[in-house]
């Protein structure tokens, strides 16, 4: 009897010190503005929260679900989410029925408006993080007018380490876009481009680059601006424009303001979830512009029910004509998600098209799928 009860309280004992452990051993996640603890994440992926609002009736974070925190004496809610995928996921914070940021957190814009977020690291993987001695290139925020739009318009260029000390050299362009909801912000924040080209430049697994991101969000000169619903998705009258003002006024200008090569051979575009049917919509219909295509987690504009004879104009006809264009046609999703880019590859190889697949294992739709999708394009490009 006696012996029974020491292990009781051996297995009780060893537990709560595991637990405790646990917590201990949380730390602060990458996104939080400096100095903040909160939120935190732990070795078993959950996330935990405080919140100061003492005023407040309830407090909540919708992270994959909604969660309800607890409130302490001193007026601070805390709590803790289930175990997280790895990677980086949008959140808010809820009090009295509004979705507010999370003070302690960087704001990023996702879901048609600024969110919080937490980074849940993968451990000993650095290829999205900046190294010490791997030379650096640049993020330039460039701002330009559209005719197209009658705008001023903003995007970021990335440079390639390198680009001031070589004068006279010329780089191929990667047009690289965001996904609904997202803005041109999006790859040169939580999608860390910029330390993931450095990276595989200096292990000489991908050639220097120009990359350019834009918004991708474009209505004609003189047309209003669709009103759109911070909670909900955006609609096609949004983009309307988008492939217009990338060939008119895009290109142009990063032809005559970067020292880049102005011929197909040396363009390629990608794009994320709807940014792939915008590359799609762009590229497709401008083979005489593009030669490398790149779409990650997503298939628009593709069907199981489609003949691909009927897609985007009866690009895919010529088989022959198609291969000898387009140098790399890439595919990519996450193992946790269904976008269809698999059907895509799939459907092509099937008629002869040469396409690249690859999966993201253990991701869903979310930023490191998106990053490993870019970490396995870019080396394919411009050989």
């Amino acid at each position: 009897m006696y012996l029974l009860i020491l292990v009781q309280f051996c297995i009780v004992f060893f537990t709560l010190n595991s637990l405790a452990q646990s917590v201990t051993n949380c730390e602060p996640s990458g996104t939080n503005i400096p100095g903040a603890q909160y939120p935190q994440v732990c070795p078993d992926q959950t996330v935990q929260f405080s919140i100061n609002a003492p005023g407040a009736d309830q407090v909540q974070v919708q992270l994959d679900k909604r969660y309800n925190l607890t409130k302490g004496e001193d007026g601070i809610w805390t709590g803790s989410s289930d175990p997280q995928d790895l990677g980086f996921h949008f959140y808010s914070v809820i009090i009295g029925g509004l979705s507010v940021n999370d003070p302690g957190t960087q704001a990023f814009f996702g879901a048609s408006r600024m969110s919080s977020a937490v980074e849940v690291p993968e451990p000993d993987v650095d290829f999205y993080k900046p190294q010490i001695g791997i030379p650096a290139g640049a993020l330039r925020s460039k701002y330009f007018f559209s005719e197209v739009t009658g705008e001023w318009r903003h995007c970021f260029v990335y440079t390639p380490p390198g680009y001031e000390k070589n004068p006279d050299e010329k780089y191929p362009v990667l047009y690289l876009q965001h996904g609904g909801g997202e803005s041109e912000y999006s790859w040169a924040q939580q999608g860390k481009v910029n330390f993931i080209m450095d990276n595989l430049i200096a292990e000489g697994k991908a050639e220097p680059m120009i990359i350019v991101m834009n918004s991708g969000y474009a209505v004609y000169a003189g047309t209003p601006f669709p009103v759109q619903d911070p909670n909900g998705r955006s609609s096609d009258d949004m983009f309307v424009a988008f492939t217009d003002m990338m060939v008119k006024d895009v290109l142009p200008m990063i032809e005559k303001e970067y020292r880049v090569y102005a011929d197909r051979e040396h363009r390629a575009m990608a794009g994320l979830s709807w940014g792939v049917k915008q590359t799609f919509e762009t590229t497709l219909p401008n083979l005489d512009l593009f030669s490398n295509i790149g779409g990650f987690s997503g298939g628009m504009g593709f069907s199981p029910d489609n003949k691909l004879e009927d897609v985007y104009d009866g690009v895919f006809s010529d088989v022959d004509e198609f291969n000898n264009k387009v140098k790399v046609f890439f595919m990519a999703n996450g193992s946790k998600e269904n976008s269809g880019a698999k059907m895509v590859h799939e459907t092509l190889q099937e008629a002869g098209i040469n396409s690249v697949y690859y999966q993201s294992p253990g991701t869903a739709h979310e930023w490191l799928t998106w990053r490993r999708c870019l970490r396995e394009f870019a080396p394919l490009l411009f050989h």
